[in-house]
């Protein structure tokens, strides 16, 4: 389904909303004022050096600038232009490339979550792709609409160019659901929140807990925000109204954080020291290694494969009713990673150069391999690298149950606000404290009242 058909089924159309991001109006003045296509782009003659910020998409750092390296490799060979690479963690990403806008001082090119990318856009300061700078990199209709749809807000210029393409879905260690006699993942909220309860079990008779049937990143800010989005739309509410005001405190979103801070709470199915874990790799590990036994992540196939752990499967998030249609059918975000090019890059030539070389179906096959992330282009479904049942499923889950975040420019505040506020509930429950609905719902108030 298109973006502009997915909006429409929400009853609503999207608005241009002009205040920027806090982060970024209290970085003092902007480094640009408007974005603009590159005019007679050259990727053809190029040389000299760039500047590439990635996104930290593997186990590791150090994992990431092994992969990225081969790649760039092979562009330096082709080219001759040099790259240096930095590979950021998620916790840092949004911060520096706020200070670099504001400062004019950042990479030539980099990467972003592509639910940042219509607040990236509001700031000016990226290139937009159109005209030559779109035809370097092959035209859009090379890569999926959903995954296309994200690189800007609705009837805006895109910024930015879809990477990788994610999904969030339900990842379960087999071995502990077979010892217990479970034999299918559970497909509605109530059912999964039964089998966590079976799950979690002092499976040693020491008097405490060392199995917990479910495990989540409390403390990262990203992942609760997307929580509250999906669980949101599953209870039939949005974060932002009609009119693209938010709107944290409607009843539909209240009752799906609740339900989320409520795992670690009433349910008893998280352990209180999720709540200080920071990256969802965390709480993948903890499946691997068979102290929780379910997690909602995107990509833990790294997580996973590094630790020689084959036994777990992946099936779809569960749902409030398994027949759910529309927006109370969400799973996921589109999520993904999209790749940017600063407007005042004085090698703005290598730079759209490096940009297709990156999304070259080649260069696409072999990343999205190693991060084990969706293809963004379309003809890529049909190699044969993507055919394993757990691809099938995500690609199912993003075409039929997966909406775009907000496509305001607010969204980056709203995923900090949002994000930090439920980490402080968790933290309320995880030191022993009760949340209630009215807790939640003043956590969001407050929240909302940050923007």
């Amino acid at each position: 389904m298109a973006t502009t058909d997915r909006l429409a089924a929400r009853g609503g159309t999207v608005r241009r909303v002009t205040t920027l991001p806090l982060a970024v109006l209290a970085a003092g003045t902007l480094a640009a004022c408007g974005s603009s296509p590159a005019e007679d782009v050259d990727t053809e003659n190029i040389s000299g050096s760039i500047t590439y910020w990635a996104s930290n998409q593997g186990d590791s750092v150090t994992e990431d600038e092994q992969v990225l390296s081969e790649t760039i490799e092979r562009f330096t060979e082709e080219t001759g232009v040099e790259v240096e690479l930095e590979v950021i963690p998620w916790n840092d990403l949004q911060n520096r490339i706020l200070t670099a806008v504001s400062s004019g001082d950042g990479p030539d090119v980099l990467n972003i979550g592509n639910t940042w990318a219509a607040s990236m856009q509001a700031t000016g300061a990226f290139l937009e792709w159109e005209g030559e700078v779109l035809e370097a990199i092959g035209g859009e209709e090379r890569f999926i609409g959903s995954s296309w749809a994200t690189g800007g807000a609705e009837g805006e210029t895109p910024t930015s160019v879809p990477l990788y393409a994610l999904s969030y879905s339900l990842y379960y260690n087999t071995e502990i659901f077979e010892e217990n006699g479970i034999e299918e993942p559970p497909g509605t909220w109530e059912e999964f929140v039964d089998v966590a309860q079976e799950l979690t079990q002092d499976t040693d008779d020491d008097g405490s807990i060392d199995q917990w049937g479910f495990t989540l990143a409390g403390a990262s800010i990203s992942n609760n925000a997307h929580a509250a989005f999906i669980r949101g739309l599953q209870h039939g509410g949005e974060l932002y109204d009609e009119d693209g005001e938010p709107d944290f405190t409607n009843d539909a979103v209240v009752a799906g954080v609740e339900e989320w801070v409520q795992l670690m709470g009433e349910d008893g199915v998280v352990s209180p020291s999720d709540a200080e874990l920071v990256n969802g790799a965390e709480s993948v590990e903890q499946v691997a290694s068979g102290q929780a036994a379910m997690v909602f992540d995107q990509a833990p196939g790294n997580v996973f494969s590094n630790r020689d752990f084959d036994g777990y499967a992946a099936a779809e998030m569960p749902m409030l009713d398994v027949d759910a249609t529309g927006l109370e059918a969400t799973q996921s975000h589109v999520a993904g990673i999209n790749i940017s090019v600063f407007e005042n890059s004085d090698n703005i030539d290598a730079a759209v150069a490096f940009v297709a070389h990156m999304t070259s179906d080649e260069e696409l096959t072999y990343l999205n391999q190693e991060f084990t992330a969706l293809p963004v282009v379309s003809d890529l479904y049909e190699d044969e690298a993507f055919q394993s049942e757990e691809i099938q499923l995500k690609q199912q889950i993003l075409e039929d149950h997966a909406q775009p975040m907000p496509l305001y420019p607010s969204e980056s505040q709203m995923e900090t606000v949002v994000g930090t506020a439920i980490r402080d509930l968790l933290a309320d429950v995880a030191q022993g404290g009760e949340v209630t609905e009215d807790d939640v719902r003043e956590a969001l108030a407050t929240a909302e009242s940050q923007m």
